[in-house]
């Protein structure tokens, strides 16, 4: 286990943390990245990409508190961990960053998948609380799936963008997506309904299979 401070990783804040969505360039050898914080009032994810050309870099993500100028996050999941075995990080951060936050949309929150629907409309559920996850990160109009796993932090891959949510009818715009970065660019489109805790989404995935997933509100 590694912990490491960190006085380079991100810069959002001035005085307190704000659950918001904020992003930053940083030039790397001629090429430009983007940084992409979403976080609530408890968790933080921070992905890296570009988008000329598409391109997945990086993300890390997990549980944090605030002390003064400082955020200490426990990892998740990181897709480096092969190479920096970083699971718990101090997060120094001297300066505000661009806020790209847009409205409050209805389904914000941290979502974890629970089974799918089958054609004959029976739920077919998956336990929430074994190791082996996909995350769905919403928040103010920014989305991020991870697929991951807490105990051995093997990474399964990860892709997000721009999100809205309306009258039953959900999108996303893919801006990156690790297994495939030509994927970057394409909407997607489905129908939702949300039931107490439980997100019902229903529609085709990236490459045109139908799928009908059941997301549950995650509330640790």
């Amino acid at each position: 286990m590694r912990l490491i401070t960190l006085t380079f990783f991100c810069f959002i804040i001035l005085f307190e943390v704000k659950p918001q969505a904020y992003q930053w360039d940083v030039e790397n050898n001629g090429a430009i990245e983007i940084h992409r914080v979403l976080m609530d009032s408890n968790y933080f994810i921070e992905t890296v990409f570009s988008d000329k050309p598409s391109k997945f870099i990086s993300t890390r993500g997990g549980f944090y508190e605030s002390k003064s100028n400082v955020i200490h996050v426990q990892f998740e999941f990181n897709s480096n961990y092969l190479k920096d075995s970083l699971v718990k990080a101090e997060i120094r951060i001297p300066n505000i960053g661009k806020e790209i936050s847009k409205p409050k949309l209805p389904l914000d929150g941290k979502w974890l998948m629970a089974g799918r629907v089958n054609n004959e409309g029976e739920e077919r559920r998956r336990d929430t609380k074994r190791s082996r996850k996909t995350l769905k990160f919403l928040i103010d109009g920014y989305f991020q799936w991870t697929a991951y796993n807490t105990e051995t932090f093997k990474f399964y891959g990860s892709g997000g963008g721009k999100y809205n949510a309306k009258d039953g009818k959900y999108s996303e715009s893919i801006e990156y997506f690790s297994r495939d970065n030509s994927r970057s660019g394409k909407t997607l489109s489905f129908s939702f309904n949300q039931e107490q805790n439980d997100w019902y989404h229903k529609g085709f995935s990236s490459q045109g299979k139908p799928l009908h997933e059941i997301w549950t509100l995650r509330n640790d």
